[in-house]
């Protein structure tokens, strides 16, 4: 079995490549070093010989992500069209790790598969293993059969679900590993009826949440320590939004940086917003947060990189 869209371009590393251009808020500074590999042979002989001193920071599509003013240090690896391929065997599903979580969910309904909780959800199949992304009370790891990564080292592994450490919004991965192919297992349903399931869940996704600006989905984690779950008897007592509310954050601004008026737990970037500006603001709700309610909210959002000098840091 192969899988499709393979046959990429040649990889190439470049010098102070900016990755603002690559975050869905548009902010931060340069990568020291950027390299978008052209296949698994390519990543992995990359980082078999680079420094072990070098640091790594994978990035995907860059949905959930504030990258710092300073840029980050080492280097950046974005994996581009070697790894965005798709295929379907015995209802499984084998993605690519560089293939957006929208794309998976609808050609596998198309397939007659269904995936169809990563249909709103922001970022890549890789950034979703590494997350544990889910939507409606479904968990990447509710689906999770196997990964294929490749370590600082440059050694080729496969991961289990116990390799993983999924929990809430989290695995237990090294940062600098390289998740490169997931395998998700999913129950067949009537591709017509997933359709339409996933255009309902994308028109409540727009009526509540604010799609058209600048955001980088949930800043904070619930809680509660679960999402959504889309059922009419849902609890909202810990839901990061609400606490937001009754902090009276929702709209706070910090610069261009603002908690939406739409979703409070959404932060936005108006227009020329910098990272200090929305990190910033993120621990000011923090701090309103805990001194309302005595709950410490926690980062859903990473942040990385370093700050410019002057700039208070936030950890």
């Amino acid at each position: 079995m192969t899988l499709s869209g393979q046959g990429a371009r040649a990889g190439g590393m470049e010098s102070n490549r900016p990755l603002a251009p690559l975050t869905w808020l548009r902010c931060g500074g340069p990568a020291e070093m950027f390299f978008q590999p052209k296949d698994l042979e390519d990543l992995r002989a990359t980082l078999a010989g680079l420094d072990p001193a070098t640091p790594v920071f994978p990035l995907g599509l860059g949905s959930n992500l504030i990258v710092r003013d300073g840029g980050i240090r080492g280097l950046v690896i974005r994996l581009g069209r070697g790894f965005n391929g798709i295929a379907f065997e015995d209802g499984r599903a084998i993605l690519g790790a560089a293939v957006p979580d929208a794309q998976a969910a609808k050609r596998a309904a198309a397939a007659g598969l269904d995936l169809t909780f990563l249909r709103t959800i922001p970022g890549s199949i890789g950034g979703a293993a590494r997350m544990n992304a889910g939507c409606y009370g479904a968990y990447l790891a509710d689906h999770f059969l196997e990964a294929e990564a490749v370590t600082r080292q440059g050694e080729v592994v496969t991961l289990s679900p116990a390799d993983m450490g999924f929990a809430y919004r989290h695995t237990g991965l090294p940062p600098d590993m390289v998740i490169t192919r997931v395998t998700l297992a999913a129950e067949q349903g009537d591709p017509d009826a997933l359709a339409a399931k996933m255009e309902e869940q994308v028109k409540k996704r727009d009526a509540s949440q604010p799609t058209k600006d600048r955001t980088a989905g949930s800043t904070f984690r619930n809680p509660a320590g679960f999402s959504s779950t889309g059922r009419a008897d849902d609890t909202h007592e810990l839901k990061a939004w609400k606490l937001i509310d009754e902090a009276g954050m929702r709209g706070a601004a910090l610069g261009a940086a603002q908690m939406s008026q739409m979703h409070s737990n959404f932060l936005v970037n108006t227009g020329g917003a910098t990272a200090a500006d929305l990190e910033g603001l993120g621990e000011l709700v923090r701090k309103k947060v805990w001194e309302f309610h005595g709950i410490e909210l926690v980062w859903e959002v990473q942040r990385v990189g370093e700050t410019l000098a002057g700039t208070p840091e936030n950890n």
